[in-house]
């Protein structure tokens, strides 16, 4: 199946390293910037069957991609990091599986982006993700597959450990999740909330009855919860980048 990955990534965290393997390459790849009179003001990346599709994507869409990153783990980088767009198509000469082409990724933006980073641990303003007083009330995984379906007001996954499950929340809620549950193993997890329930209220408007906050959903449905706070946080820091030329 062709993942879409406009708003989040779907598939396994990859690992948070600046070195990716030199042999793991695409067979054909290109990159070319994005006609400003074809940008439609949407972007995302599509993967799957060994290949990826990029449509008005920033480099730094593309780091948060290849390496499973928030973009607030991402510090440093050019001017135009965040603001000029392309355009990419790549194929390997196999149908890999998404963790594989993330990797790939990781090489196609060293090779022609330039694109030189580290990785550091920050003590950041995050969100702690723990039990609740009431106590987990999570179903424990027995097959060992992993999945995830995410959409804006849910999440559905399968055989995913704690720290997977923060960096889902993380990308849900675009900012740094740390899971501090202390809960080991797998577990399938089903949660849904309000995307709207946080929306402010104008002056005299009566509140919809949207449904439960995904901080409220998070402790009345797992019996886990969010706290905020400062804690360590992995980022990848930008040493160089260039434009790339176009092919």
């Amino acid at each position: 199946m062709i993942r879409a990955l406009a708003g989040l990534l779907l598939a396994v965290p990859w690992s948070l390293s600046a070195q990716p393997a030199p042999e793991s390459r695409f067979e054909v790849a290109s990159i070319k910037p994005t006609p400003a009179d074809q940008y439609n003001g949407s972007s995302g990346i599509k993967s799957g069957h060994g290949r990826i599709t990029a449509s008005g994507v920033t480099l730094k869409r593309c780091i948060i991609g290849a390496y499973g990153v928030g973009p607030s783990q991402i510090v440093g980088g050019p001017p135009w990091l965040d603001s000029d767009r392309f355009e990419i198509a790549a194929k390997a000469d196999q149908p890999l599986g998404d963790a594989g082409l993330m990797t790939m990724l990781q090489t196609l933006l060293a090779d022609r982006f330039k694109l030189a980073l580290h990785h550091e641990t920050r003590t950041l303003e995050a969100l702690v993700l723990e039990v609740a007083k009431s106590g987990p009330k999570l179903e424990k995984a027995e097959s060992e597959g992993s999945s995830t379906d995410s959409h804006r007001g849910g999440i559905t996954g399968r055989s995913l450990s704690m720290d997977h499950f923060a960096w889902v929340l993380a990308r849900a809620l675009n900012v740094p999740v740390v899971n501090q549950t202390g809960l080991e193993g797998n577990f399938n997890f089903k949660l849904e909330w309000s995307p709207d329930a946080d929306k402010p209220v104008k002056p005299g408007e009566i509140p919809a009855d949207t449904g439960p906050s995904i901080y409220a959903a998070l402790q009345e449905q797992l019996g886990l919860r969010l706290a905020s706070r400062k804690a360590p946080v992995d980022v990848l820091v930008i040493d160089h980048a260039e434009r790339p030329t176009e092919n």
